[in-house]
């Protein structure tokens, strides 16, 4: 395990007053002014705060080119991305096409068949598909690189309208219209929507565009608000970042959530994974909704992960999401034998010590590596590739990286050192893919470590972790502890971590792998626990902490969570 090195973030002294002046609390006015919020109205979550749809490239021509669908009772057919954001953006869709009227389908991509996006063999797919041939595919988080798929589409006399978020390549797909914040002169204000905001985007221009036809009254049509609880989940399983028009989506649906008005898709994931829907928060569609609906891609067919999101049936939705949590209890255990398979690869005595990890297994589920990778990434701290068998002649690799690594611009690099060794890749800066030939692992793995070195001109990497500071001791309690888990946190907007000196005044381990402990500080004791440590700590400790309620038989008590002490 690499030793982090501790910093503080700073908070400017003039956004900390500002905010304090309009009334928000001293503590989040100090937190919020750390992570960039300068001003009141980025703290304002409400639906009036929205960035408008008019702002996305495209939105209105692809608004009027699904109203004339529409109206010409054309056949429409939804292709979507294997993954959480893929589904719910789906769903998202589904439901509000529906609404308004459309003949709607969805096909979503095999990861093991037919690999990512809108290719020729989904096309192939769609054209057999049970409905019929579709009039136009709108494909939802994918397309922006589905160049070959377009063309195949076109050719097949299928029109084609792109909706998505990731990173375009040099040549643009010659679709109907092509939604996406990132696309070329684009001039929308956020670049972080995740595939699912995009889709909500393209709904709300497409209610806008037959409001104006005069389909509805001025205000009239369905009320795409509802799909907020779907839009919240699909953003935070992203990972995208959470800027302020972000925090107002997640902050809408989890709103929804809390008052018990969300698909029953979702409340029966919320209750398979044992979480309370009033209570809910980033971290439940992180780490307790989101994998659930990202294992059936992972190891099965997507398809059920969107049913479950899309039916109204309160019943079918429980078994959908108990189908779905006994998959994700399948994923759990090959993840772990296969992290404990590749963790005794790095500790081998021929394992060598460098800038990249980059493990490879004949055994291994591809649909699982992505996490095994993850997980080493976060041991080693270094960027970090696991691959396994993807049919007879190819293996595929999915990669995890740090700060300091663009994963993509590395693989790049490598593809122009070693011409053919890459068959293909993509993906972004902390995140990729690639695909190799069956026999191309012995010469990939030390040209991926040479080309590290030569970007980054180092062989190792140290971990950073950023805090908050010190927690000042009025507000260690409870309390706070409650109002803290109430707002949004995410990626680009880090939950609070606290960085304080405590003595321990006892600690014993719980379920043989959880220290629980007894801190002091000044005249406050504390309970806390650190999660996956087993190592005795001394009586003196500098503690990185997050601040928790802990409910126990109806007793509400504030409980450190510790990440990091020495």
């Amino acid at each position: 395990m690499v030793t982090p090195r501790l910093t503080v973030r700073s908070a400017a002294f003039d956004a900390c007053q500002t905010l304090e002046a309009a009334g928000i609390h001293p503590l989040l006015a100090r937190l919020w002014a750390a992570r960039g919020v300068t001003h009141p109205d980025q703290t304002r979550l409400n639906w009036p705060a929205l960035l408008p749809p008019a702002h996305l490239t495209h939105s209105a021509h692809a608004a009027s080119v699904l109203a004339d669908a529409i109206q010409a009772n054309k056949r429409l057919l939804i292709v979507a991305d294997y993954d959480c954001d893929g589904a719910t953006a789906c769903a998202v869709g589904l439901r509000a096409l529906s609404a308004m009227g459309a003949d709607v389908d969805f096909l979503v991509p095999n990861r093991f068949e037919t690999g990512y996006g809108l290719s020729p063999a989904v096309i192939e797919l769609a054209c057999r598909h049970r409905n019929g041939k579709p009039d136009i595919i709108i494909t939802v988080d994918n397309g922006i690189a589905s160049v070959e798929g377009v063309d195949a589409a076109n050719a097949a006399g299928i029109g084609v309208v792109v909706t998505d978020h990731h990173l375009p390549g040099d040549t643009l797909p010659a679709a109907l219209a092509i939604v996406n914040p990132n696309q070329p002169g684009c001039g929308f204000p956020s670049k972080n929507l995740a595939g699912v905001g995009v889709i909500f985007y393209m709904m709300l221009a497409l209610r806008a565009e037959l409001r104006r036809r005069g389909v509805y009254a001025a205000d009239g049509g369905p009320r795409l608000d509802a799909l907020a609880d779907l839009v919240a989940l699909g953003t935070v399983a992203d990972v995208v970042r959470l800027d302020a028009n972000n925090r107002l989506l997640v902050t809408q649906g989890l709103a929804r959530m809390r008052s018990g008005r969300m698909q029953p898709g979702l409340r029966a994931l919320f209750a398979v994974a044992g979480r309370e829907p009033r209570n809910a928060n980033s971290f439940d569609l992180g780490f307790a909704l989101g994998p659930r609906i990202n294992a059936a891609g992972r190891l099965a067919d997507m398809s059920l992960g969107i049913a479950c999101l899309t039916t109204d049936d309160e019943a079918q939705a429980l078994n959908m999401a108990r189908e779905l949590d006994n998959i994700n209890r399948e994923r759990r255990t090959i993840e772990a034998e296969m992290r404990e398979q590749a963790m005794a690869a790095m500790e081998a005595p021929q394992a060598t010590a460098g800038a990249t990890v980059c493990v490879y297994d004949p055994g291994w589920h591809q649909g699982v590596v992505g996490l095994v990778a993850s997980r080493l990434k976060e041991k080693f701290w270094r960027p970090t590739l696991a691959f396994a068998p993807a049919g007879d002649d190819e293996i595929r690799g999915s990669g995890r990286s740090i700060p300091d690594v663009h994963l993509r611009d590395v693989l790049d690099l490598v593809s122009k050192r070693h011409p053919g060794l890459i068959r293909k890749f993509g993906g972004h800066a902390m995140a990729a893919g690639l695909t190799l030939g069956r026999d191309g692992f012995a010469q990939f793995a030390p040209a991926f470590e040479a080309a590290v070195r030569e970007l980054t001109g180092r062989d190792q990497f140290e971990p950073l972790i950023e805090t908050d500071g010190s927690l000042e001791t009025g507000y260690a309690n409870a309390e706070v502890a409650g109002l803290l888990q109430q707002q949004v946190w995410g990626a680009g907007f880090a939950a609070p971590l606290f960085l304080d000196e405590f003595t321990v005044r006892s600690q014993r381990l719980v379920g043989e792998k959880h220290l629980k402990l007894s801190l002091e500080r000044g005249a406050q004791r504390f309970d806390a626990i650190w999660f996956g440590h087993d190592q005795s700590l001394p009586a003196q400790i500098q503690a990185a902490y997050r601040l928790e309620q802990n409910v126990w038989n109806g007793m509400v008590s504030v409980q450190l969570v510790i990440e990091h002490a020495g």
